[in-house]
């Protein structure tokens, strides 16, 4: 059963959301992903903010921010599929039909790639899977070409574009880059609820929302449980629940009864555990006796310290 997340969102209040809830940041050029989260973290007063997935300083985009309680989710997101749209520079002419053939047998599917020298990862070769890599465009120079990419988390583009030039033999760079989706956010189109938000906007809602008016910061803020959207939901019954929070595994009996008829999870994967609309966490199937799943992380109640904060 899936989780109806508009619904789910009138029946919480603002300060729930924002206590389990993400911001999809159109990030600038210039700061960084951290002083973007921290920038939001600040202006709404809260206790941690998290980002998903990092964009180097001059690159704009998607950034989805998520906020307090929803940190906990980071991991679970920051390795969805990332699509691009940028304008790279070749140092000397290149036919597109050239370019086009080697980006075909060299730069699409499964590659090898290291990540750059400024990178804050270890520096060895990993395989990444580029999944489309369009040229749209060509200048009247016949040097910059615009290009869309839809890669695997964790591909580095500027390298991508290096790594071209190199295998052209003419030399390549990125002059400007711009992420339109990661994972399940998108920048704004007619089919998406939720739109990447400017840095004004979200000071102008936030402005309102501690002058009275929650409207505009609201209707930023995307549900925690969106999670739902992308890993699979165990439906759980409510008496056990309160001890899974506590890190109670999951036994069989413990699965809703048409929950238990229809589960087809594979052992080891991961999972969204829900009873009814409460969310408890993220497991994993491990199918050990009368154990289904242990947990990943549980949605614990909060704190006492916690709840003195925002």
């Amino acid at each position: 059963m899936g989780i109806n997340i508009e619904k789910l969102k009138k029946s919480k209040s603002t300060e729930e959301l924002l206590e389990f809830g993400i911001i999809n940041i159109d990030k600038p050029q210039n700061p960084t992903s951290f002083d973007t989260s921290e920038f939001v973290m600040k202006k709404l007063g809260l206790r941690k903010t998290s980002h998903f997935g990092t964009l180097d300083p001059r690159v704009t985009g998607v950034l989805p921010i998520a906020l307090n309680r929803a940190c906990k989710l980071t991991g679970y997101f920051i390795g969805e599929d990332k699509e691009y749209v940028g304008i790279m520079r070749m140092h000397e002419k290149v036919s597109m039909k050239k370019i086009q053939k080697v980006i075909k047998d060299k730069f699409t599917g499964v590659i090898i790639q290291k990540p750059p020298v400024k990178s804050r990862v270890k520096r060895q070769e990993r395989e990444r899977e580029v999944k489309k890599f369009e040229l749209l465009e060509v200048d009247k120079n016949e040097k910059d070409i615009l290009f869309r990419a839809e890669v695997e988390g964790g591909t580095y583009i500027r390298k991508l574009i290096d790594d071209l030039g190199k295998e052209l033999g003419t030399g390549a760079h990125m002059l400007e880059l711009r992420r339109v989706r990661a994972g399940i956010f998108r920048e704004d189109n007619e089919k998406n609820k939720y739109p990447s938000i400017n840095l004004y906007d979200f000071e102008k809602a936030v402005e309102d929302y501690k002058e009275g008016n929650d409207k505009m910061l609201r209707d930023m803020i995307i549900p925690g449980e969106i999670i739902s959207n992308i890993y699979p939901v165990v439906q759980i019954k409510k008496k056990p629940s309160e001890k899974i929070l506590h890190g109670k595994p999951i036994f069989h009996e413990d699965l809703e009864k048409k929950q238990e008829k229809k589960n087809k999870i594979p052992t080891g994967e991961t999972f969204a555990g829900f009873a009814k609309e409460d969310f408890l966490g993220m497991f994993k199937v491990v199918n050990q006796k009368n154990v289904f799943a242990k947990p990943r992380f549980v949605f614990q109640p909060l704190t006492k310290k916690e709840k003195g904060k925002n």
